[in-house]
């Protein structure tokens, strides 16, 4: 799953909808615990609160900033909603990590990493001690999964609302765990196209980073169906852009400030449209051999960051995620939010180029 926007501003947001929408995350983190908590119940707890830490608050800024822009007069509503969708996020990047095998988020060690690392220093070998963390893992998103359905559940809105509210985030959690199956399973090897990667892509990262938070918004804002459905379009359209774009940021942005690690995808195999494209072009031997290699280096790296130029997988991918920005402006040009929602966009088009 993708977590942030590199090296790009997330688009501006009142300092009292931030400030509402933290207020809310933090109470949710503190309903769970107990004051009779055992150690590990301690635990989980501090591990919960420092994974949903960090990160640029996308999806949450998103909800809050068009929910104020098609009229919403609860904000303090919109901000518990807003804190069910960051922690829904936390739930699936805990997970993904551990699906993924990676110790590092954020800059910074995860959950994984830091329970292994407890383990060992406890006297653990490393199977066992990574098994410990990967148990850890699944275990704090597992409570930020229920965390997310509870505050939801509990924000504040009429019950017929919020009815309404935990149907679309089911469904987009449904959607979003079979991309993920979807991506482990193209990881295994055999000819993929473009198509499929995109889908995967699209289910993966745009049904719940953009639709879910846009819908939601909608819904809390009681906007027309025809409203709900035009945000859903340009939510599939800069989502699955947005995650474009961060497949191309995981290769030539400038990683000093965002953790991730640029080889992470090539050394899981994982089948980005980046990858598919390349996959059709007679430069794809000199990159098959590295698919999937755990072992690939900084020159290796460098080599598929320039086959991926030359054979056009990079321009292919920049010209998509200009089109699908375009196509999902062109779906709510005739809202009162347009403007709102084209700067969003415009902030998922910038071009990595720049910092290549």
């Amino acid at each position: 799953m993708t977590d942030v926007m590199h090296g790009t501003p997330v688009p501006p947001v009142t300092h009292e909808a931030e400030e509402q929408s933290e207020e809310a995350l933090a109470r949710a983190l503190a309903t769970g615990r107990t004051p009779d908590g055992t150690a590990d119940h301690e635990a989980l707890w501090d591990a919960l609160d420092d994974a949903a830490a960090g990160g640029k608050r996308v999806r949450p800024h998103l909800l809050t900033t068009v929910y104020g822009a098609l009229g919403g007069t609860e904000p303090h509503i919109a901000a518990e909603v807003a804190a069910g969708v960051e922690l829904l996020h936390t739930a699936l990047i805990t997970h993904d990590d551990v699906v993924d095998g990676d110790t590092v988020r954020r800059g910074r060690t995860n959950v994984v990493g830091t329970f292994a690392a407890r383990a060992r220093a406890g006297g653990a070998d490393p199977r066992r001690a990574a098994r410990y963390g990967d148990t850890a893992g699944i275990l704090v998103g597992d409570l930020a999964l229920a965390g997310a359905v509870r505050t939801v559940a509990l924000c504040g809105a009429e019950p017929a609302v919020v009815y309404r509210l935990l149907e679309t985030l089911d469904r987009a959690l449904c959607v979003t765990v079979a991309g993920e199956l979807t991506d482990a399973r193209l990881a295994l090897g055999g000819r993929h196209d473009v198509a499929e990667s995109l889908r995967t892509a699209e289910h993966k990262t745009a049904v719940y980073s953009f639709q879910l938070p846009l819908e939601l918004a909608a819904i809390l804002a009681e906007a027309p169906e025809g409203v709900v459905d035009a945000l859903a379009r340009y939510g599939a359209h800069v989502g699955l852009a947005y995650q474009l774009r961060d497949d191309l940021d995981e290769l030539y942005a400038d990683h000093g400030g965002t953790g991730k690690d640029p080889a992470s995808d090539l050394r899981g195999g994982k089948w980005t449209p980046l990858v598919a494209y390349a996959r059709s072009t007679p430069a794809w031997s000199e990159i098959a051999p590295l698919m999937g290699d755990p072992t690939v280096g900084d020159g290796a790296l460098q080599h598929v960051r320039d086959v991926l130029v030359t054979c056009g997988a990079r321009q292919y991918v920049e010209d998509l995620v200009a089109d699908l920005v375009r196509e999902g402006r062109e779906a709510v040009a005739h809202l009162p939010v347009a403007p709102v929602l084209a700067e969003w966009a415009d902030t998922v088009a910038a071009d990595t180029r720049r910092a290549a």
